[in-house]
């Protein structure tokens, strides 16, 4: 009989459970970050550092999450971040996270260094998805790569812009342990040399919606817009690419001015809590992605797992609207956060007080 997962009611519980079931090996690449994993403890330290201003006597009865995103209507502004090697969590790898977001009622950005492929992940469920494009070959094979997300029915297309070289996750590379996606790897010289001229190749060659995934800078979020960028992702991969960068919440308010209202805006890094995703969205992300919740979720419980994270997310979500004074994703803004003191060590768990010995390698 499978384990019922309603009984998990903290997502730690979750990673304790995805702990028990992954090897040394995966379990780094899922848990580290780059070499000294700097930017992945300032993503966490960014969101710690932001306090709420709550208002009182409101009546909070009735709470709606629920959100339109490009042109789509889901049931909170959290959706699934593209994740690569989602077959090591689960052996179902992307097609798990498929049906969890179908579930739900939320939109799932397929990575395409996850398997089975983008026809299998498509044909899984009905419900909105993102396909999320490296450039691994010239110009020819992109266009056979675009021609082949167009047809089976894609939403919109994602491109990563922060990858132009794989960088040092050391965790895993202690543990002995490569990425089935690193195990043959394209020439570098591709994603090397992906540059604002390719993205206004793309644009101009596949009629579907683009995200940029990757943008740090208020500098590069204007640049996409004049691009014609749908969507811009502020995101540094998770603190996994490079090292010694900004928390994405440090980096979201110049972002939020330099598209001044031109595309929609989704953060990634270090969200943990409820509570993360509500702070993204009162400095003016219109949706949160979740990468490491994902594939924690998936490793304890494959879809059902991913399903209970974003059910405990939801639940304290709406906890945290209710004690803010507010009822709809629309009353979020600048006027409901201050700057605050954080008041834990930052890293990948340090959100979770009951952790057992605060962290688990």
């Amino acid at each position: 009989m499978s384990e019922d997962f309603s009984t998990y009611v903290t997502v730690e519980q979750i990673i304790q459970r995805a702990r028990k079931n992954l090897a040394q090996g995966p379990w780094d690449y899922l848990a580290g970050a780059s070499e000294s994993e700097t930017t992945m403890r300032r993503n966490r330290l960014a969101l710690d550092q932001i306090g709420f201003r709550p208002r009182i006597l409101v009546d909070v009865s009735d709470i709606n999450l629920a959100v339109e995103f490009m042109g789509t209507k889901i049931s909170m502004p959290l959706i699934l971040a593209p994740v690569g090697t989602l077959e090591v969590f689960t052996p179902h790898g992307a097609v798990a996270s498929a049906r969890a977001a179908d579930e739900f009622g939320t939109v799932q950005v397929v990575s395409s260094v996850s398997k089975p492929n983008l026809e299998a992940v498509s044909q899984s469920t009905e419900s909105t998805k993102i396909y999320q494009l490296y450039i691994h070959g010239d110009w020819e094979w992109t266009k056979d790569m675009l021609d082949r997300i167009k047809a089976s029915g894609y939403k919109a297309i994602c491109i990563t812009v922060d990858t132009a070289s794989y960088s040092n996750g050391e965790r895993p590379l202690l543990s002995r342990w490569v990425p089935m996606s690193q195990r043959n790897p394209p020439d570098p010289v591709w994603q090397a040399s992906v540059t604002w001229e390719t993205i206004e190749r793309i644009r101009e060659y596949v009629d579907l919606p683009l995200m940029i995934k990757g943008i740090g800078t208020g500098e590069d979020a204007a640049i996409s817009i004049e691009h014609g960028v749908d969507v811009v992702w502020v995101s540094n991969h998770g603190g996994r690419q490079l090292d010694h960068g900004l928390g994405t919440m440090d980096i979201l308010p110049e972002v939020v001015d330099a598209v001044d209202g031109k595309a929609e805006i989704v953060l990634d890094g270090g969200v943990q809590r409820g509570s993360d995703v509500l702070k993204a969205l009162c400095l003016g992300a219109k949706a949160v992605a979740i990468g490491k919740l994902q594939g924690w979720g998936l490793s304890a419980n494959g879809s059902d797992g991913v399903y209970r994270v974003l059910e405990v997310l939801q639940q304290e979500i709406q906890i945290a609207m209710r004690l803010m004074g507010v009822t709809s994703v629309s009353e979020l803004g600048p006027n409901r956060v201050t700057r605050a003191e954080a008041t834990t060590e930052p890293h990948e768990m340090s959100s979770w007080v009951n952790m057992p010995i605060s962290r688990i390698k």
